[in-house]
């Protein structure tokens, strides 16, 4: 079992002057993110509430927003447990996001400043160094950057909001599937879809980030199935 708590005491949410709600939701969706608090972790509102130098209605607040975004299930008298990340959510989340992420790449190829063309540049230059030295906490983290940034470049709000609440999603499912092995595959494609970006080639940039879509889609269902062993 993994253990009960990592001190984070050094600056505790109390402390801050945004929302404690919401600096415990972030703190807490990070960390399940992260996997420090694995599926089936159970979350002590006593022990968060003293970690995080709060009371427990904020935690409370940030505990059930984390239920209705499918982070935590919160059961009456047993409290908020880490909910799994099973095949059907995935496959759910994958149905949107290829529609999603297609779109998102078309408008970025006509939209995109040279300033966002620079930025997803240069992350496509440290998801490959990162690749090239195995650090694949990182390439998670980059790829995220990444997909965001290609949804900023689309300059519609709408869609902004729309993948919004997929991002939180897309980094747990990935942090849960992606192996070292991985990083090569990804930073090629990226590679590709950054050049159709930058050539402003919308029909080819909608149908690389749909062709990465897909692709990442059967890595992380098999990567799912071989954790629970289902097939």
């Amino acid at each position: 079992m993994t253990t009960r708590r990592t001190a984070h005491r050094s600056a505790s949410i109390g402390g801050t002057h945004q929302s404690l709600r919401d600096r415990a939701y972030i703190e807490l969706r990070e960390r399940i993110i992260e996997g420090r608090y694995p599926a089936g972790f159970r979350l002590v509102e006593r022990e968060l509430s003293e970690e995080f130098g709060l009371s427990r209605i904020p935690l409370r607040e940030a505990l059930q927003r984390l239920d209705s975004e499918g982070f935590v299930t919160v059961a009456p008298r047993r409290g908020a447990v880490v909910a799994k990340f099973d095949a059907a959510a995935a496959e759910n989340l994958f149905d949107v996001r290829e529609s999603l992420e297609g779109l998102a790449a078309r408008l970025a190829a006509l939209h995109a400043t040279a300033g966002e063309l620079e930025a997803l540049r240069a992350i496509v230059a440290r998801s490959r160094a990162a690749a090239e030295t195995g650090k694949t906490r990182q390439v998670v983290a980059l790829n995220a950057d990444f997909h965001r940034t290609i949804v900023e470049a689309s300059h519609n709000p709408l869609l902004q909001d729309l993948m919004a609440p997929l991002d939180a999603r897309l980094r747990r499912l990935f942090h849960l599937t992606s192996t070292r092995d991985d990083g090569d595959t990804m930073c090629g494609e990226h590679e590709q879809l950054y050049q159709a970006l930058r050539a402003r080639d919308a029909d080819g940039a909608e149908e690389l980030a749909r062709r990465h879509v897909v692709g990442t889609r059967v890595e992380a269902l098999r990567s799912l199935a071989a954790e629970t062993g289902t097939t």
